[in-house]
């Protein structure tokens, strides 16, 4: 079950998340504006440097700054290590007095670098005697690349230290993190040898290197833990785990992709565009169930909305159709070159109690093309899409509805339906009756449903989606005849569905609020 988020959980996640990102953006700095000036880099000699550092003091400062912020990082996750009610105490109090002691060298070092360091290679250059600058940077570097180095080394050996033992970790990080500290010990031990047995500068400058590309991917993959703490599987909804349809290459990939709630939460730092589709033949297939059935589907935060006496009965609905040109509304005229792939929405009927918001839960959603589930998933918490292996839906010639969805080996739901159009008011069946005084009044219910609602209940809201549809009741049209689905059979234990066609839908998602 998901806990109720503390502060803590979150400061965790974004002192991880703040460290890959600013990680990443030091070591471009440092290929783009730092090598230049620093030993080991691509000047061999001293003259170079000082002179790189002299004629560009402002990229020089700069260049370092971003490596100043590695270091308000590394202290921020020390602190959330400490806040952080499920990492034991003593290995977070190490780490963090560890990681605390490393900034001290390496910060001082930096700022005395891009302060008198500045002004001592614009004068070596000035009178053409570096021995100054010489003796300054071999201090300086051994301060920042060596004892420094040697520090945030210790302090990393901490924080795994500190994960491993909350039970937030996997096989994968055991292997990365030795051979990722290994890299940085061995590369941190060259600058401590001896002159006459230190490797050239360039061995431990490319250790480093290595050492920084396997931190960013230590980073990742615990934050992918951190994250999974809040966010488990479920069974159903948005972390029901995505499997592909078939186990070629692509299909591996975007399972990795889809599962990965790293890339989920970069995924929540874009706000999903507002969407238009041009809809035909929208077929609708409702189950009235009994409410103790399905009030096991609904997260917590949300409640089912109950129908009938007693509040015995729910409605939980599958609508599948083809889309018409999906796509971004922005795109405006241009939207015809996008796709139209087959989708099939499977819902509940729910009220967010905390803002009296009526909406539909989706159980799951499925769609014929990859790229649209992908995008779904990644950006929509409210969307928990998978990947048809096929989706076939289409009316024929003799006004027959065919639908013939197909999970293949995927998490996608199946569903075979053959359906025709009906002859009058249909008869609705003994519970529905229980339920509606009327074929009307059961139409007002199931389809003004333009709202969807996911809780995300590690951050303590609800994510709403606002979708315009604007369905005129008129437009409802009966169907009749058969559907097999062995995943809705799971769900709604093999009642009887009533079924009925809209011949056209313009979608417009609006937007998504998080309340």
């Amino acid at each position: 079950m998901v806990q109720t988020p503390r502060p803590a959980a979150r400061f965790l996640e974004m002192a991880l998340l703040f460290n890959f990102v600013i990680h990443a953006v030091a070591m471009a700095s440092m290929g783009l504006l730092l090598l230049p000036g620093t030993p080991g880099g691509n000047a061999a000699d001293l003259a170079r440097r000082a002179g790189y550092v002299a004629q560009h003091p402002w990229l020089w400062r700069v260049g370092w700054f971003p490596w100043q912020m590695t270091a308000l990082a590394d202290l921020l996750l020390g602190i959330a290590l400490l806040v952080t009610p499920w990492i034991p105490r003593w290995p977070a109090r190490i780490a963090a007095l560890l990681t605390l002691a490393a900034i001290v060298p390496d910060q001082s070092g930096q700022f005395l670098w891009v302060t008198h360091g500045v002004h001592l290679a614009q004068e070596a250059v000035r009178t053409r005697d570096f021995s100054g600058y010489a003796h300054f940077e071999a201090a300086v570097f051994q301060a920042v690349a060596a004892w420094g180095c040697l520090g945030y080394l210790a302090g990393a050996i901490g924080w795994t230290w500190c994960f491993a033992a909350a039970g937030t970790w996997s096989r994968l990080l055991t292997w990365l993190s030795v051979a990722t500290w290994g890299v940085f010990g061995v590369s941190t031990i060259c600058i401590f040898l001896p002159p006459a047995h230190r490797p050239a500068g360039f061995v431990a400058a490319g250790g480093n290197a290595v050492g920084f590309i396997l931190l960013q991917l230590w980073l990742l993959l615990v934050l992918e833990q951190v994250l999974r703490r809040a966010r488990p599987d479920s069974a159903y909804g948005a972390w029901k785990p995505w499997r592909a349809p078939g186990k070629s290459p692509s299909g591996r990939c975007s399972a990795l992709i889809a599962n990965s709630r790293f890339a989920r939460r970069i995924g929540e730092l874009f706000p999903p565009p507002a969407l238009r589709s041009d809809i035909r033949d929208v077929v609708y297939i409702n189950y009235l169930v009994a409410s103790e059935r399905l009030e096991k589907f609904v997260p917590a935060g949300l409640e089912l909305q109950r129908l009938g006496p007693n509040g015995r009965y729910a409605m939980f609905s599958i609508l599948t159709y083809r889309h018409g040109h999906f796509g971004p509304r922005i795109l405006g005229a241009f939207r015809r070159c996008t796709l139209s792939p087959v989708q099939s929405n499977w819902r509940l009927y729910v009220t967010d109690p905390r803002t009296g918001h009526a909406g539909v839960y989706f159980l799951t959603t499925a769609i014929s093309s990859s790229v649209y589930a992908l995008a779904g998933r990644l950006l929509s918490e409210g969307v928990p899409m998978h990947r048809l292996k096929s989706g076939h839906a289409c009316r024929t010639a003799a006004g027959e509805f065919e639908i013939a969805i197909d999970p293949g080996a995927g998490s996608a739901p199946d569903l075979r339906a053959s359906l025709h159009l009906s002859t009058g008011e249909p008869a609705l069946p003994a519970a529905f009756r229980e339920c509606f005084a009327n074929y009307r009044e059961f139409l007002a219910h199931c389809v003004p449903q333009d709202r969807a609602l996911a809780p995300q209940p590690w951050y303590a809201r609800t994510a709403r989606q606002e979708i315009t549809l604007g369905i005129p009741l008129e437009a409802c049209v009966p169907l009749q005849g058969t559907v097999e689905s062995k995943a809705a059979a799971e769900i709604t234990g093999g009642v009887e569905p009533v079924c009925f066609t809209i011949p056209s839908v313009t979608f417009r998602f609006d937007r998504e609020y998080l309340e």
